[in-house]
């Protein structure tokens, strides 16, 4: 039970280090082109490694791999094909994993994400977590997520 304790922690480290976190004050033209920038990567990132992977996944069992750039609002999904929105309150991008065929258990609606920005917006201020590219490599992330799923 301590070690599980321990591993938690240094997950969570792990993961605070992966994003930036950016104040209202600095939500700006500059920001949103970053945004884009950072989900055109991973559009492209995506129809990469989907390729790549595809017949492995098949060959387990695990058939119509999808990898691509989910964006939603407060969870709809409705009519958000591009960054446009991303300064609305609860605006989020990430990297969805998908696929056909059993999965793990678990809440998430999708296999495997990793997300890239979001906005909280809060009562008063907001604020946003993003994807840090300068620190984190984008496509070794996709890759380790796609490796989690075939064990």
């Amino acid at each position: 039970m301590i070690f599980r304790k321990f591993f938690k922690k240094d997950k969570q480290e792990e993961i605070d280090k992966m994003y930036l976190s950016v104040p209202e004050s600095e939500m700006n033209e500059k920001l949103k082109r970053k945004i884009a920038e950072l989900e055109s990567l991973g559009e492209q990132l995506g129809k990469v490694l989907q390729r790549k992977y595809a017949s492995v996944f098949e060959s387990q069992g695990k058939q119509n791999l999808g990898i691509w750039v989910c964006r939603d609002i407060d969870g709809d999904e409705n009519e958000i094909s591009t960054t446009e929105q991303c300064f609305e309150k609860e605006y989020r991008s990430q990297i969805v994993i998908d696929f056909d065929g059993p999965k793990f258990e678990g809440d998430d609606f999708y296999a495997y994400y990793i997300e890239l920005w979001y906005y909280f917006g809060g009562y008063i201020r907001g604020s946003g977590t993003l994807y840090d590219l300068s620190n984190n490599d984008l496509e070794t992330e996709i890759e380790e997520g796609l490796k989690i799923l075939l064990k």
